[in-house]
């Protein structure tokens, strides 16, 4: 998948994040399994006979986090943990 814009509620497009394990999209529901839908029709319309793709889902009402907010998080606990060798 490709960045396709920024999520917003006034109904832009979900925002994409490439990482090793695949890519994150943040947005709204419907906008969100739009891009997926439109995903699986690129590839259909590139000829692909089958496409295995896995959703999960991480929603919470506690507070706005942004993909940049939770790397953010972990890079910080991350830098916390002692340096190896020491």
């Amino acid at each position: 998948m490709t960045p396709i814009g920024p999520a917003d509620p006034a109904g832009r497009p979900p925002r994409t994040l490439l990482h090793p394990n695949g890519t994150a999209i943040e947005g709204e529901w419907a906008p969100v399994f739009t891009a997926i839908e439109a995903c699986h029709a690129a590839l259909y319309a590139m000829n692909a006979p089958r496409i295995f793709t896995t959703v999960k889902v991480n929603t919470r009402t506690d507070r706005d986090q942004t993909l940049e907010d939770k790397v953010a998080s972990v890079e910080a606990l991350l830098q916390q943990l002692p340096k190896r060798g020491q």
